[in-house]
């Protein structure tokens, strides 16, 4: 495997339901259009289907489709959790005990088989995993840096501002962030990317456009790495 400048980051957003998978399968489109290899990680994951080979979830699945080389299922969501509830709730119900040791492990072996690896997180920053580990735990234990997802709709300026003090005030490093038009009908939208890149220290990646069932693939060049 060939040294790559990004061995692997984290995305996380400024809420649920803002495009932290979309925005990561277009990442790892990205990536792999600069002529590495890329493979997603979920390593949480709740809300999945029973299927012929076992548990499985959406955006885990979605991420496993983006990846190249195609890793084990195993290793990209270690935890399937079938319950769509926070992980802490869904984890409890399952009769399952969210540890970093399995995840460490998972991500050793992705890293093995990869130039880089994107990690997609839980709902928004602050979502813990469970009642004893939060993601910023997860980040410090892997060494991550943060990508961050900001929902473009109407009070994305004051969620992405808490979110980018959240991750610093964590001791975590945001990297770059990426606009994501969740919402069609948001008036001045140009202008709020404005805003956004003039109170954000961290660089904007990037804007993906409002576009359902589009082909991540197709995105890449949206983004600037």
């Amino acid at each position: 495997m060939t040294a790559y400048p990004l061995p692997a980051l984290y995305v996380t957003g400024t809420d649920t339901g803002i495009g932290k998978t979309f925005s990561s399968c277009v990442l790892l489109h990205a990536l792999r259009q600069r002529g590495g290899t890329a493979v997603g990680m979920k390593p949480v994951a709740s809300g999945c289907e029973r299927t012929a080979h076992g548990w499985r979830n959406e955006d885990a699945t979605a991420l496993l489709d983006a990846s190249q080389p195609v890793p084990a299922y195993a290793d990209l969501n270690p935890y399937a959790l079938p319950l769509p509830l926070a992980p802490e709730l869904a984890a409890a119900d399952a009769g399952v005990q969210l540890a970093l040791g399995p995840i460490e492990a998972a991500f050793g072996r992705l890293r093995a088989q990869a130039d880089t690896v994107v990690v997609e997180g839980v709902g928004g920053w602050l979502a813990p995993l469970s009642a004893t580990l939060d993601q910023a735990d997860l980040v410090h234990a892997l060494q991550l840096p943060v990508v961050m997802v900001v929902g473009l709709r109407l009070g994305c300026l004051n969620h992405a501002r808490l979110t980018a003090a959240a991750i610093a005030a964590s001791g975590a490093t945001c990297i770059g962030w990426i606009g994501n038009e969740v919402d069609p009908q948001m008036a001045r939208i140009d202008d709020n990317m404005t805003m956004l890149g003039d109170r954000l220290a961290m660089p904007c990646l990037g804007r993906l456009p409002f576009a359902p069932g589009a082909d991540p693939a197709g995105l890449a060049g949206c983004l600037q790495l």
